[in-house]
């Protein structure tokens, strides 16, 4: 049985300690920003914890407005203070397991980083067929993801890689290849689907919702 250990503060606080040590992080999320349109006007952060993407994206797009979305208290509060002041932002507490409120509105962008793979997996697909129906047409979906590897070698590999071992592995994590992720994203319309970057289990895959014709 998965076990989200996400619920504990503990758990998200440890990861903000280790967060800036792990490879290849900076990359992916220098990747994500260079892959944003050239106009924003409204973004989304899907699993937004201390608010760093978001915090990434309206520095690279300073017209933009953002919605982060989390659950965590501490990640919220974090997030929060990050943006005290910022009258751009909106930090909302919600839970990727459910479904998106319809409240949210339509958005040029949807981001996420290193958040999504802790909903099952057939919760991502359904997460992405949302994503697809409040992004404007054009607008982009990107998501810096730890996906799954191919064999278990590869995957102690990785861990090796982060310094750690089997023992290690975080119980939350519901991985799915970076194939699959393209698969649903085509399947559910997007156009433009690519995996843009990858390193090991760390990728940032894309797509785009069509424009109207």
């Amino acid at each position: 049985m998965t076990v989200n250990l996400w619920v504990n503060e503990e758990h998200a606080l440890a990861y903000l300690r280790e967060r800036d040590t792990l490879p290849h992080r900076v990359d992916a999320l220098e990747v994500l920003c260079e892959l944003l349109p050239a106009r924003v006007e409204r973004v989304l952060d899907l699993g937004t914890g201390d608010g760093v993407t978001l915090g990434l994206v309206l520095a690279a797009r300073p017209e933009a407005k953002g919605i982060g979305l989390d659950f965590g208290d501490e990640m919220l509060r974090r997030a929060r203070d990050r943006f005290a002041g910022d009258a751009r932002v909106e930090i909302e507490r919600h839970d990727l397991d459910r479904a998106l409120p319809s409240s949210l509105g339509e958005f040029d962008v949807v981001v996420s980083s290193f958040a999504i793979h802790h909903c099952p997996p057939a919760r991502q697909r359904a997460l992405y067929g949302e994503v697809f129906e409040i992004l404007r047409p054009g607008g982009v979906f990107v998501n810096a993801e730890h996906v799954a590897s191919p064999t278990e070698a590869l995957h102690l590999e990785f861990l090796a890689a982060l310094g750690r071992t089997a023992a290690d592995d975080d119980p939350s994590n519901q991985l799915v290849a970076v194939e699959q992720h393209l698969t649903w994203l085509n399947d559910l319309g997007f156009e433009n689907c690519e995996c843009f970057w990858k390193w090991r289990e760390l990728a940032v895959v894309a797509a785009t919702r069509p424009a109207v014709a």
